[in-house]
């Protein structure tokens, strides 16, 4: 019997902890044993090298005495912090397979014809009748900026629609009673939101003021890092994994297959909790806010723009495999996503961030692979997937394998 001192998790716990001493917030949460993270904190600055050993080694003592399921989501992040291990050791690894260890995704370029398809969806949108000139910047710019939230409104509307979101979340994904999340403003950073979750179904949730926030994207903002995503993930697998002495449920490590199924699922998470007319709803939270929002055509915008998802992948390909200049980059993020300078260049900081810089993919393709499983059920049947993901340890080895060949990858 192997004693819990020594056991598979702990070791696998006390080794992703060290992480942190490498690079302050690698471990994105922890809600576990608070003497284990003591003594990791307390002792000597981790070796590199050595930790890359460590993640070997308990990888190959697998399964030990685990189920195998838990074994092999184990082993699936082991493999992505030596990855990890050897990127802080000064080893020079492809960005691609950087990504697929990360993840366990494959990367690659995008197609630029889908992107100039989906602009021209968007000018048709907008009653531009060139798609690849100026005109079609500027009527999108005039579009964004009748679309911003007022500064002085925006913590309002964050209220507003974190209350609306729980009241459905949680008649559909029961919750604890003494869940919350708390929100706050917060600049400098390089994303817009984050959730740091805080153990005891507790959620912070900071709000980037650098970045503006629009009308359109505020409703998948809050679902996204709260009510359904990642709060009430972070809540539900609490209650019942760890509940059920799942223990290595209880850290969340950055640069792993769980910040892709986490993000894949955040980002699907309005949908799931209001359907396809999210827009038509969020247009009657604004007029009680008394802000004019038109849903409908907020819901064809994104149809439109959805053939851009892949475009910041692309920068971050051109950028780490291609070895492009930050210049020709902001100019490909500008040209393809009608970004602004300020906004490129906004852009490339998380890609370029040493921590950051590979996460664009789990937006990207965690998306994506979600989306597939998620669409292989009859719409009747979507939601109870959804809440799948919310309850279970997936990974992407595992949907692909549910998706059978079609779902065939790394």
């Amino acid at each position: 019997m192997t004693s819990a001192a020594t056991s598979p998790v702990t070791e696998y716990l006390r080794l992703g902890l060290a992480f942190d001493r490498l690079e302050e917030g690698f471990v994105d949460a922890f809600t576990g044993d608070a003497a284990l993270r003591a003594e990791v904190m307390n002792a000597p600055s981790p070796d590199p090298t050595v930790l890359a050993d460590r993640a070997r080694g308990l990888r190959r003592d697998l399964p030990g005495d685990l189920p195998s399921a838990r074994a092999e989501f184990i082993s699936a992040h082991l493999a992505a912090l030596e990855c990890s291990a050897r990127r802080f050791a000064g080893e020079d690894i492809g960005f691609v397979d950087e990504v697929r260890t990360y993840f366990d995704v494959d990367i690659a370029l995008g197609d630029e014809q889908e992107y100039r398809d989906a602009q021209a969806a968007m000018a048709a949108e907008l009653d531009v009748a060139d798609s690849g000139g100026e005109r079609l910047i500027e009527a999108y710019a005039a579009y964004k900026r009748a679309d911003e939230i007022p500064a002085d409104r925006v913590d309002e509307c964050v209220r507003a629609f974190s209350g609306a979101l729980r009241e459905r979340v949680r008649s559909t994904f029961p919750l604890p009673d003494n869940e919350i999340v708390e929100f706050e403003v917060v600049s400098d950073k390089p994303w817009s939101g984050f959730n740091y979750y805080l153990g005891g179904y507790r959620s912070r949730v900071a709000i980037n003021t650098d970045l503006t926030q629009y009308m359109s994207t505020l409703p998948h903002l809050i679902a996204h890092e709260a009510y359904p995503g990642h709060h009430t993930e972070h809540c539900r697998k609490e209650e019942i994994l760890v509940g059920g002495g799942q223990l290595e449920q209880t850290i969340f490590l950055v640069n792993t297959p769980q910040c892709l199924m986490a993000e894949g699922l955040a980002d699907h998470a309005l949908r799931a909790a209001v359907g396809p007319d999210w827009g038509l709803w969020a247009q009657e939270i604004y007029a009680d806010l008394g802000l004019r929002f038109d849903g409908a055509r907020a819901q064809r915008m994104s149809t439109a723009s959805s053939g851009l998802l892949g475009v910041r992948q692309d920068a971050a390909l051109l950028l780490h495999d291609r070895h492009l200049d930050h210049d020709s980059v902001a100019s490909f993020l500008q040209r393809w996503l009608l970004a602004p300078p300020e906004r490129a260049r906004q852009m490339l900081r998380f890609l370029t961030s040493p921590l950051w810089r590979a996460y664009i993919s789990t937006y990207v393709e965690g998306y994506r692979l979600l989306d597939t499983w998620l669409d292989e059920v009859p719409a009747s049947s979507r939601l109870a997937r959804f809440g799948r993901l919310l309850d279970e340890p997936l990974t992407p080895a595992q949907l692909r394998a549910e998706l059978g060949p079609a779902g065939a990858g790394p």
